[in-house]
C-alpha cells in the first residue's frame, strides 16, 4: 500500500479497508459462499461450481489465504482450502462495529 500512505491510518482502520478488498471482487465472495456451503473443497469444485478459469480461482483464492480469511492444505496434488474460523470472526467484529455506527441526528449537514 505505498501510494496510499496506510502508515497514516489506525491498524484497525488498515485491517477492514484489506478485508474490504477481499469483498471488492464478486469471484472471491461466490468463493467464499462455495467454501462455507461446503466447509472444505478442492480448487477442481470450484472453478466447476463458479464457472471461472482454474488459473483465475487461483489467484483469488491466493489473495483470499494472503489476507488469511481461507486456509489451505495441501492433500495428495489437491489443495484443500477452507474458511478460517479464527481470522473470520475478527473480520466480522471488525465490521460489525464499523457498520453499527450511527449518525448523530443533531448534526444534520445535508
Amino acid at each position: 500500500m505505498g501510494s496510499t500512505k496506510s502508515e497514516k491510518f489506525t491498524d484497525e482502520q488498515n485491517q477492514i479497508a484489506n478485508i474490504a478488498k477481499a469483498f471488492a471482487h464478486p469471484a472471491r465472495v461466490a468463493i467464499l459462499q462455495q467454501l462455507f456451503k461446503l466447509n472444505a473443497c478442492i480448487c477442481g469444485d470450484l472453478v466447476e461450481e463458479i464457472g471461472l478459469a482454474q488459473p483465475t480461482i487461483s489467484q483469488h483464492l491466493k489473495e483470499l489465504k494472503n489476507l488469511g480469511l481461507i486456509k489451505g492444505t495441501i492433500e495428495g496434488t489437491s489443495v484443500c482450502y477452507c474458511i478460517n474460523e479464527e481470522v473470520w470472526q475478527e473480520a466480522k467484529l471488525l465490521f460489525m462495529a464499523f457498520l453499527n455506527q450511527d449518525i448523530n441526528a443533531k448534526n444534520q449537514c445535508c
